[in-house]
């Protein structure tokens, strides 16, 4: 059986990828009974597109390989809190747990008050320092 941290790690590979891009390094992967159906990063740069975060592509990625829209029975773990957006779009497609690395205190949507499809299960804190450390130095080499 797979754990939440083999998972994450899979993430990570996909944020460390962004990086190597010069993009927001954060990823993930969406799973189906145990196998990975979607990995996406940040290429909002690469695409000159605000809306094409990590989640949002594999949330895509995802329901096309699917062949429908909802993601029931599907997890999503993201390197870092998604924001609004993506969590209005993770709300949308019901997936039914996200495991979430590090948490975005500023512009995550747990501090907002927002909250996923009521079906939807929610755990944070794998792999907290790496996924957390490979933003804060991406953005400390930007400064």
């Amino acid at each position: 059986m797979f754990t939440d941290e083999y998972f994450m790690k899979m993430a990570l590979h996909e944020a460390e990828t962004a990086l190597e891009k010069d993009e927001v390094p954060i990823g993930c992967v969406i799973i189906s009974s145990n196998r990975v159906i979607a990995r996406a990063h940040n290429l909002t740069e690469t695409l000159n597109d605000v809306t094409a975060h990590a989640e949002m592509q594999a949330i895509t990625s995802a329901a096309n390989f699917l062949g429908g829209k909802y993601l029931r029975d599907c997890t999503l773990y993201v390197t870092m809190e998604p924001c609004v957006m993506c969590s209005g779009a993770l709300s949308w497609s019901q997936i039914s747990k996200v495991v979430i690395g590090a948490r975005d205190e500023h512009r995550g949507f747990i501090n907002k008050n927002l909250s996923l499809h009521p079906k939807t299960e929610i755990i944070t804190g794998i792999l907290e320092n790496e996924c957390s450390l490979i933003v804060k130095e991406f953005f400390k080499s930007k400064r």
